[in-house]
C-alpha cells in the first residue's frame, strides 16, 4: 500500500532535518523561511529540527527559534545526531515523509532505513557544488536549491 493509501485523509507528517554546518556556508545562500515551505510542500511538518555544532552564533540561532525550528546543539558529531534522530523518527512511526537538507553522504544509511520502514525519502542539496551522489540517489526524491 502506498503512502497515500495508509493515510487516509490526513495529510503527511513531516520531519524536517537540517544540517546546520553543512549548509549555512558562505558558499550557499540557504533561507530557514525556504527550508519551512519546502517541507510544508510535502505535508504538514510534525518535526522541524536544526543541527548545530559548539561553533554556531547565537544570531543563527535565535534565527531558527523564531522561525519554529528545534534546534539541536552538540559539541559532538552533528551527522551522527542528526542520523540517529532522523532513523529513529522513521521506525517508530513519528513521520511518514523524511527531509534530509544536506549534501553530506553520511547520511545515506538514514534514508535507506526510512524508506524500508515505509517513509517516504527526499534528499535536498543547499546547492549543486559538493552535493553528494550518493545521497541524492538514496531518496526517493532529490532537489537541489
Amino acid at each position: 500500500m502506498g503512502l497515500l493509501g495508509r493515510l487516509g485523509d490526513r495529510p503527511p507528517r513531516v520531519g524536517l532535518f537540517v544540517d546546520g554546518p553543512n549548509v549555512f556556508r558562505d558558499e550557499f545562500d540557504v533561507d530557514l523561511d525556504d527550508l519551512r515551505e519546502l517541507a510544508a510542500d510535502e505535508g504538514r511538518r510534525t518535526m522541524t529540527r536544526l543541527y548545530l555544532d559548539e561553533h554556531a552564533t547565537p544570531k543563527l540561532v535565535q534565527a531558527a527559534e523564531a522561525r519554529g525550528f528545534a534546534v539541536v546543539t552538540t559539541s559532538g558529531d552533528v551527522d551522527v545526531r542528526l542520523a540517529v534522530d532522523a532513523t529513529a523518527a522513521a521506525v517508530d512511526d513519528s513521520i511518514d515523509v523524511l527531509v534530509v537538507v544536506s549534501r553530506d553522504t553520511d547520511f545515506k544509511p538514514a534514508l535507506e532505513q526510512a524508506a524500508a520502514a515505509g517513509v517516504e525519502t527526499v534528499a535536498v542539496a543547499p546547492g549543486s557544488y559538493g552535493r553528494s551522489d550518493a545521497l541524492k540517489n538514496s531518496a526517493q526524491r532529490s532537489m537541489t536549491l
